[in-house]
């Protein structure tokens, strides 16, 4: 699958999801936190996505990844944790996943790695 495939994936699901936002307010991460440029993490996956095909924010050189690949570089949790629960993921394994994101040491690798180690690209 391609980034812009994931994207029309991704264009029809909800914006707002609680478990999401209880996320970003318990990590003060994303919505309402540290200038986010995005209303929602829909949004933050909707912008990211329409620019991988190009050098982007992060000036990528790369551009010919696939959407697992910018599943598993993506380093905000609240964003990951986003599409699990927008695809109606199980509620004891998105709440296992919470409580692994909100107990990692530090922000970015080491939350999305313990979001991935719930939440797979699979």
């Amino acid at each position: 699958m391609t980034p812009l495939v994931l994207r029309a994936h991704i264009k029809p699901l909800p914006e707002y999801l609680s478990q999401t936002k209880a996320m970003e307010t318990a990590l003060r991460e994303g919505v309402g936190h540290n200038r986010a440029w995005y209303r929602s993490q829909k949004e933050h996956w909707l912008g990211w996505l329409a620019e991988y095909d190009g050098p982007g924010a992060y000036g990528r050189s790369d551009t010919k990844r696939d959407a697992q690949f910018v599943y598993n570089h993506i380093q905000c949790a609240p964003m990951l944790f986003w599409l699990s629960e927008a695809l109606d993921t199980p509620s004891d394994i998105l709440n296992t996943t919470f409580d692994a994101v909100v107990a990692a040491p530090n922000r970015g690798a080491q939350q999305c790695a313990a979001l991935r180690s719930h939440l797979p690209w699979d």
